[in-house]
């Protein structure tokens, strides 16, 4: 079978074909995955799957990505999705191919990420006997997916696929799993085209959010005297970023991001409180705590946002919560105005009232919250020593980064640890999915495969990794993608020698004691990257630092490895410990 762009002009063609074919149950999957419009897919071929690569390679619509571990092939779909906002597909074989793609599965699901997951399983005869690279995909996967199948039958890939990407992109957006036994995908069926419409009784997710509840909050907000907008990565996620930036505007009111929502407002604005939560600003985190009226929008108010919630519930607030997912509404915190529905839709109905409605907030009261949060401002929390000329400060890293490249088309990945925070505080995001980080899950090594993932989809754009000498080493075998792939992308690795987080802990609550959290035998990373094909540079001193960047900058068709040697003893500030309010923080290491 020869699947090519001119027999597939589009994916609907094959649905009016008078005649079906009978097709293998991997061509059908391969001609689902083109009907979906998939352009990109990352995966690793084994045993179970081989009818599947078999069908990739009579094919040219679709180009697989070889990465060298599962676990990046997903983490790479998963930077794809956030990046574009489309479905990312991954493709593992049976057994150990899906175990080693579960840790971004999980990552995906925690942060509402829309994949589809294609796993290869031993033959429907040989399942539940243990058979060579057998495992209970359904089983492993039911936790961390919003859905999964299992096809048994060659006649149920086409409907199962289209209910695939369905589940993934629909709603609050997750990974869904479909598990393909081997003699699924060698066996033949007729092909009477890809689905045109899914019906799925059971599932019918909320869009449009209850006007009723829509116009009680749009009353709190307009009575509020110290109001605040909080949003998460909801808002990306809904594609309601125009929305959230106009009602900010036209209210006048103060607005902070979660560490997912960074960029749904423009950070350079100054409406735009800076990040909160546990590494988050003074006056974003003293205004979620002082605020009357709060107005949620697709944030959780989890752990590290609010700190302790017997704190957070001891000032007295009104509470909107507008979210996808009913169950994400009064599960940790009750709400006064809950308002289930897509945020895109729930926001632009909000801002239709709002512009028939002449009412507007009190301006006096408007003014002196203002003029309180000015002053939390001025303390400018985020200010750090950078006098010393002999050591290089990771703040001094990311911010160099960021005036360099605020002009340009960039995206940046990070890494788990004091360098995504610093890279969350000091690079200021003004558009959305230009952030692409892990964030519920907080998955080390996902920088490098994420970066990779951006980059294909956005060939034009630099893209950036920020990453610790820690974590880009649990995916580092990925620079070998990047050579074969061309993905040239920037990887500024903040090496403070040591898992700085976890060090950061223990310095602080375990009395210093760095029970393993050193870094002894670190490699050569400029040879590293050099033995892989990619350009290494090593940066020791303050006044190499802008220099590499522009270096590697220069080096567009390049993959590029920059070594930071960093301030070892350098801590994430401001920080709430666990158990602590989010006002109480910690400023500096005069407070430790």
């Amino acid at each position: 079978m020869e699947i090519s762009k001119a027999e597939l002009s589009s994916a609907a063609a094959a649905a009016s074909s008078a005649r079906p074919t009978e097709l293998m149950g991997a061509e059908i999957l391969v001609k689902s995955l083109q009907a979906e419009g998939v352009q990109h897919l990352w995966g690793y071929p084994g045993g179970a799957v081989l009818y599947i690569y078999d069908a990739l390679y009579k094919q040219d619509t679709i180009q697989h990505v070889l990465v060298r571990h599962e676990q990046a092939a997903v983490h790479a779909a998963d930077g794809f999705a956030r990046a574009t906002g489309e479905v990312g597909v991954a493709l593992v074989t049976s057994g150990p191919g899906l175990t080693n793609a579960v840790t971004g599965i999980a990552t995906a699901y925690t942060d509402s990420i829309p994949l589809v997951v294609i796993s290869g399983q031993t033959a429907t005869a040989a399942i539940g006997t243990d058979a060579f690279q057998e495992c209970d995909t359904v089983g492993i996967t039911r936790p961390i997916v919003k859905h999964n199948f299992l096809v048994k039958d060659v006649r149920d890939i086409a409907a199962t696929m289209k209910k695939a990407f369905h589940i993934a992109r629909s709603g609050r957006p997750g990974p869904v799993v479909v598990d393909i036994p081997k003699d699924v995908s060698f066996k033949k069926a007729a092909w009477t085209g890809y689905p045109q419409s899914v019906e799925m009784r059971s599932y019918n997710p909320v869009k449009k959010g209850h006007s009723g509840q829509i116009r009680k909050a749009l009353q709190l907000l307009l009575s509020a005297k110290r109001p605040y907008i909080y949003t998460g990565g909801g808002v990306l996620l809904g594609n309601a970023c125009n929305e959230l930036r106009t009602l900010v505007d036209m209210l006048g009111m103060p607005v902070t991001h979660t560490l997912m929502g960074l960029g749904a407002y423009p950070a350079s604005e100054r409406k735009y409180l800076g990040m909160l939560g546990m590494h988050g600003t003074i006056e974003a985190n003293n205004a979620m705590q002082n605020c009357d009226v709060l107005l949620a929008v697709g944030a959780r108010f989890d752990d590290r946002v609010i700190g302790n919630p017997k704190h957070f519930l001891s000032v007295e607030r009104k509470i909107i919560h507008i979210d996808i997912d009913p169950s994400s509404i009064s599960k940790r915190v009750r709400v006064d105005v809950p308002i289930v529905g897509d945020v895109k839709d729930v926001l632009g109905e909000l801002i239709a009232m709002l512009r028939e409605n002449p009412a507007r907030p009190d301006a006096g009261a408007l003014a002196a919250w203002w003029d309180t949060i000015e002053g939390w401002r001025e303390r400018d929390c985020l200010r750090y020593d950078n006098s010393n000329p002999a050591v290089i400060k990771p703040q001094y890293v990311v911010e160099t980064l960021f005036n360099m490249t605020r002009d340009s088309d960039t995206y940046i990945t990070s890494d788990v640890g004091q360098h995504q925070m610093w890279a969350a505080q000091y690079y200021r995001f003004d558009e959305p999915r230009r952030w692409i980080n892990s964030g519920g899950l907080g998955t080390m090594g996902v920088g490098i495969p994420y970066a990779m993932g951006v980059k294909l989809a956005k060939p034009d754009a630099e893209v950036f990794c920020i990453t610790g000498e820690g974590s880009v080493q649990m995916n580092i075998q990925e620079l070998s993608t990047c050579l074969q792939h061309n993905t040239p992308i920037k990887i500024c690795s903040l090496n403070n020698r040591y898992l700085g987080m976890v060090r950061q802990w223990q310095e602080i609550e375990y009395s210093g004691r760095y029970s393993h959290s050193y870094m002894d035998a670190l490699p050569d990373f400029v040879k590293l990257a050099e033995a892989y094909g990619h350009v290494g540079l090593l940066i020791e001193r303050p006044e190499d630092v802008e220099p590499a960047l522009r270096e590697a900058r220069r080096l567009k068709d390049r993959t590029v490895f920059l070594d930071f040697r960093t301030d070892p003893s350098e801590n994430v500030f401001p920080m709430v410990q666990a158990g602590k309010g989010i006002t109480e923080m910690l400023l500096g290491t005069d407070d430790l």
